[in-house]
């Protein structure tokens, strides 16, 4: 599908809504207040589909004060439905600072993976214990006993997580490094810059802990290095290899998840081509339509290299 119409008639909200209705957040924010139009109390998206023979209905409402509710066929939604998003902002997996690279490849985590969905937030809850307890302990109001059960939890899970993002960054290399080259970015690499953190790692560095009242090592420090011809991307990459780079993350990406599920993810492209030349957009458009259903964004159909299955022309709010 490509939705098309002059810019801020609300091709983006169209795609903001897909991604609501199939996940049940926003790629542009995790406060759901924001997504209800202002001077509303209330903001509803309803999708109905099929996956193969299965009729599906979601329904995610918002209501101010009250909070979200988000179901699939009358059930809370899980992840269910597989979903990635281009959005410009995304640059920022590449150029961003590491926390933008660690939360981009623990959600990848979580889609590859379901049975680890919970693990990065498992690790994150298990650091702010042992940080609230060398704030303890360095205040004189606890014992550095009290300090062991949570060490040796975040040494536990935080090795879980390290180990997790390190599969998940295997399964898609290869993926990425062809879809990389395909778009001109030749030997392209992802590599994790970090260590699992061990109890005697941890307990080496004790004192320097106590007194900054935080915990120095872990995968909530790490990063993953992504590069291409031997250059570092996040500090020597253009902002066109930038683009190529996310844009061979999400195909790479929605292969694997087309493979290990068995259905592929649906695809959100907002202004994916204003920035392609004539012979990327020619590849791009080709990979989309061989990856199961998309919802691409432009200003222009011309701008589309091959026919859409379905043209939206939005304008004012309204989709036809």
């Amino acid at each position: 599908m490509l939705a098309v119409g002059p810019n801020g008639v609300g091709k983006t909200n169209l795609l903001e809504s897909l991604h609501v209705g199939t996940q049940g957040f926003s790629p542009r924010t995790r406060a759901d207040t924001e997504m209800i139009r202002f001077g509303e109390t209330e903001a509803r998206v309803g999708v109905e589909g099929r996956r193969d023979s299965v009729p599906l209905s979601i329904d995610v409402k918002l209501e101010a004060g009250v909070g979200k509710r988000a179901t699939i066929n009358g059930a809370p939604l899980r992840g269910e439905i597989a979903t990635l998003v281009f959005t410009p902002d995304r640059l920022a997996v590449v150029k961003g600072a590491p926390a933008v690279r660690r939360a981009y490849f623990d959600r990848a985590v979580a889609r590859l993976t379901p049975a680890r969905a919970q693990l990065s937030a498992d690790y994150g809850a298990a650091v702010a214990q042992r940080n609230a307890s060398l704030r303890r302990v360095a205040l004189g109001l606890s014992s550095r006993d009290a300090l062991a059960p949570w060490t040796e939890r975040v040494a536990e899970l935080g090795t879980e997580l390290v180990t997790a993002r390190r599969e998940v960054l295997e399964l898609l290399g290869p993926p990425f490094v062809e879809r990389a080259g395909e778009l001109g970015l030749s030997d392209a690499e992802l590599r994790y810059d970090g260590a699992p953190p061990t109890s005697a790692a941890l307990e080496d560095r004790l004192e320097r802990d106590l007194e900054r009242g935080s915990t120095g090592i872990g995968p909530h420090l790490d990063d993953v290095v992504i590069s291409a011809g031997g250059r570092e991307l996040r500090s020597f990459g253009s902002q066109g290899e930038q683009r190529l780079t996310v844009l061979a993350l999400l195909l790479g990406e929605a292969e694997l998840l087309a493979d290990r599920r068995g259905t592929p993810p649906l695809l959100l492209l907002d202004d994916v081509l204003s920035e392609l030349d004539p012979a990327r957009r020619r590849i791009l458009a080709a990979r989309v339509a061989n990856s199961g259903q998309a919802l691409v964004t432009a200003t222009d159909p011309a701008m589309l290299p091959v026919d859409p299955d379905q043209l939206v022309e939005v304008s004012d709010g309204t989709a036809r």
